[in-house]
C-alpha cells in the first residue's frame, strides 16, 4: 500500500505578527476558503461525536452551496460516533486524509487509513471510532439522496485511492486524470465524488461551464484556478465552492502534481419545484 499524504487544516492560531490579509474570497459564483483560515476558533462540535471537531466547509444556504454539505473532520484518540448520519435519506462519502479508524457499515466492519474511500448509502446505519494513538482526519460529504422510481438506491462500499485506476482524459499526454470511484453510467448515483490529478504543467484547456455544482478540496500540490472571471492561486488544504455554471479552468503550476477531491451532483432532472411557481411569491 502506498504511503499516502493528504493535506488537512493547520488548526492553531496565527501569532499577532502574522499577515492578516489572506486569499479568502466569497462571491456569488464561487468561494475560496484557504487552509490558513481553518483555525481552532472556527471549528464546530457535533452532537454525539466524542473527542471531535469539524471545520464545516460548505452547507446548504442562500447564495452558497445548494446540494451538499462538506466537513473537514478531526477525531482524537478514543473519539468517534456510534451513529454517523443524523438525518434520514442522506447519503455520504468519507475520504481519510490521515490516521486510522474502525468503521462499522451496516453489518460489516472495516479498518480505514489514509486514502480510504467510503460511500454510505442513504438510511444506512454506520459508526466510526478512532482506537489508535493519533488523530483521525477525513473529509465528509453529505447529500440528500434523490430517489428515482424504478431505480434502486446504490449500495454502500469501501475502497481505496490506490485501488482505483485513474481514467486519463483524451489527448492530454497523461497529465490530466480522474479517479472515478463509481461507474459514470450507473444512474442510481446522484452524486460523484472523484479525485482529479494534474501532473505539473497539466491544464483544463477550456472554461468548463456546466450545471453541476462543485466542492473541491485540495489534497496536494498547488495550481492557478479560474473561478468565474478571476484566476486564483490555490494549494494543499484549500477548499473551493463553485456554483452551477461558474466558468472554471486550471493550470497546474507547482513543482509537484496537483490533486483534489471533487464533488458534483449528477444524473437527475433539474427540479421544477426548486423555485416558487409564478404568482406564488409573497
Amino acid at each position: 500500500m502506498t504511503d499516502r499524504s493528504y493535506a488537512f487544516p493547520p488548526g492553531g492560531l496565527p501569532p499577532q505578527t502574522a499577515r492578516t490579509v489572506d486569499r479568502a474570497v466569497f462571491k456569488n459564483a464561487y468561494a475560496v476558503i484557504p487552509a490558513g483560515t481553518m483555525r481552532d476558533i472556527v471549528t464546530s462540535k457535533l452532537p454525539h461525536w466524542r473527542e471531535t471537531r469539524a471545520w464545516i466547509l460548505a452547507r446548504p444556504m442562500t447564495g452558497f452551496a445548494e446540494t451538499f454539505a462538506q466537513y473537514a473532520m478531526e477525531v482524537g484518540p478514543g473519539g468517534g460516533c456510534d451513529q454517523g448520519e443524523p438525518e434520514a435519506g442522506v447519503e455520504g462519502v468519507l475520504f481519510v486524509l490521515s490516521g486510522a479508524a474502525e468503521l462499522t457499515l451496516g453489518e460489516a466492519t472495516h479498518t480505514l487509513h489514509a486514502g480510504s474511500y467510503v460511500f454510505i448509502a442513504p438510511d444506512t446505519k454506520w459508526s466510526l471510532h478512532n482506537n489508535g494513538n493519533n488523530p483521525l482526519r477525513f473529509q465528509w460529504i453529505r447529500k440528500a439522496y434523490e430517489p428515482v422510481a424504478g431505480i434502486a438506491a446504490p449500495a454502500s462500499f469501501v475502497t481505496h485511492d490506490d485501488d482505483v485506476a485513474p481514467d486519463y482524459m483524451p489527448d492530454c499526454n497523461g497529465v490530466w486524470a480522474t479517479s472515478r470511484f463509481v461507474d459514470a453510467d450507473d444512474l442510481s448515483h446522484d452524486m460523484h465524488v472523484t479525485i482529479v490529478t494534474f501532473e505539473p504543467g497539466g491544464v483544463i484547456p477550456f472554461s468548463e461551464t456546466h450545471v453541476m455544482e462543485h466542492g473541491l478540496y485540495v489534497l496536494e500540490g498547488k495550481a492557478i484556478y479560474q473561478l468565474n472571471e478571476d484566476w486564483v492561486e490555490v494549494e494543499a488544504g484549500d477548499f473551493m465552492w463553485l456554483r452551477a455554471f461558474c466558468p472554471q479552468a486550471c493550470y497546474a503550476a507547482g513543482p509537484g502534481r496537483f490533486r483534489y477531491l471533487l464533488y458534483k451532483d449528477v444524473n437527475r432532472h433539474p427540479r421544477m419545484d426548486a423555485l416558487a411557481r409564478p404568482g406564488t411569491r409573497s
